[in-house]
């Protein structure tokens, strides 16, 4: 990679602190095939051969703002939407505050807020309702991001870190929040249904990102930047009822990432000036088992060598946008590379990209 200040950013935006959460409800693997079987075996003709993406995903855990019981009634939009503005402001103010903990920074001295979700709707957005009440500033700009899908972690730290180097001494917090498990729906059953409800998890993550050169930080941002390929609006998403969200999620997709996102990625490091031999980690959205095989064989990675992206999946599943900022983590505590890649899919067909640089 280029030295930061070779591209004239003697203030590049840093990344200061990663934080993590998640809901009280865990919910084991085989006691959601359990119910998952009760609720859906007598729709699904076919159901016995689906399930058994319940034992392949590589999930063993993950973890629900709702019990078990939520699941088994129906709900419609009404519902839905007071349980999700429920439980994403509480994970929100918990997620934030740890991550200006870590950073050791009171809410006063964040100057912007990107908040990620695209798992509920709410206007006022959950940053409004959340800021006043934990002692953020009046004056702080607010940035709501709706529509990214899984590939939200990455952008939404791409949009913070932008903010953030467009004024000097600027510091941002972003929050991703996500609540898939609140799309589960009995009126319907599809193979889709099936993967997704042993797939997916809520979970959020933060980060603090800021260009004020007295903060110490974990790495430098050194660039950002996605793929749109056209023609792809059916490979992942949600469809949009009276009863609420569902699932898109084609079967092609592992098949498409293995053929198509070597280019996505020979793009980006192009247009992102960064010698792919001098990446030392590319940290990437788990989506699901399929999905980190089929990355690892599109880069020519050894089977096996995302292994913070299985860790992550076997203990929270899918959890859309946060995902890879729990991948992030992880790959803090173990010691982040010098050189290191961020990478996510999502709707669109989208796949982005963030490029950090570890600090000294």
């Amino acid at each position: 990679m280029r030295d930061l200040t070779a591209r004239g950013l003697a203030c590049p935006a840093k990344l200061i602190s990663v934080a993590t959460a998640v809901p009280d409800n865990q919910i084991d693997q085989r006691l959601a095939e359990e119910h998952s079987r009760a609720l859906f075996s007598r729709k699904m003709r076919d159901y016995e051969r689906v399930a058994g993406v319940f034992a392949s995903t590589g999930v063993e855990r993950r973890y629900s703002v709702s019990a078990l019981p939520w699941f088994a009634q129906s709900h419609g939009w009404e519902e839905r939407t007071a349980a999700y503005v429920d439980g994403a402001t509480h994970l929100f103010k918990s997620v934030a505050k740890r991550a200006l903990d870590a950073a050791g920074l009171p809410p006063t001295a964040v100057d912007a807020v990107v908040t990620v979700s695209s798992t509920g709707v709410t206007t006022p957005s959950l940053e409004a309702r959340v800021l006043p009440k934990m002692g953020f500033r009046a004056d702080v700009e607010r940035t709501p991001v709706f529509g990214l899908g899984c590939a939200g972690g990455v952008t939404g730290l791409a949009i913070a870190s932008r903010l953030a180097a467009a004024r000097p001494g600027t510091t941002v917090l972003l929050v991703a929040v996500e609540l898939c498990t609140l799309a589960f729906r009995l009126d319907r059953a599809t193979k889709a249904d099936v993967i997704a409800t042993s797939l997916f998890g809520d979970g959020a993550a933060a980060a603090i990102v800021s260009s004020d050169p007295s903060i110490a930080s974990i790495a430098a941002f050194a660039g950002a930047t996605e793929h749109l390929w056209p023609g792809t609006l059916d490979i992942m998403g949600w469809a949009i009822d009276d009863v609420g969200l569902g699932v898109l999620l084609s079967r092609s997709l592992p098949a498409f990432v293995e053929r198509r996102y070597r280019e996505s990625f020979q793009g980006a490091t192009g247009r992102l000036e960064v010698d792919p031999k001098r990446i030392g980690r590319v940290l990437c959205h788990p989506g699901g088992t399929r999905v980190i095989e089929a990355i690892e064989a599109a880069l020519g990675l050894a089977a096996g060598a995302l292994d913070h992206e299985r860790g992550v999946m076997r203990d929270f599943g899918n959890m859309s946008s946060p995902t890879v900022l729990f991948v992030l983590e992880r790959a803090i505590a173990a010691g982040l590379c010098k050189n290191t890649m961020l990478a996510a899919l999502g709707p669109g067909f989208t796949a982005s990209f963030v490029a950090l640089e570890r600090a000294a």
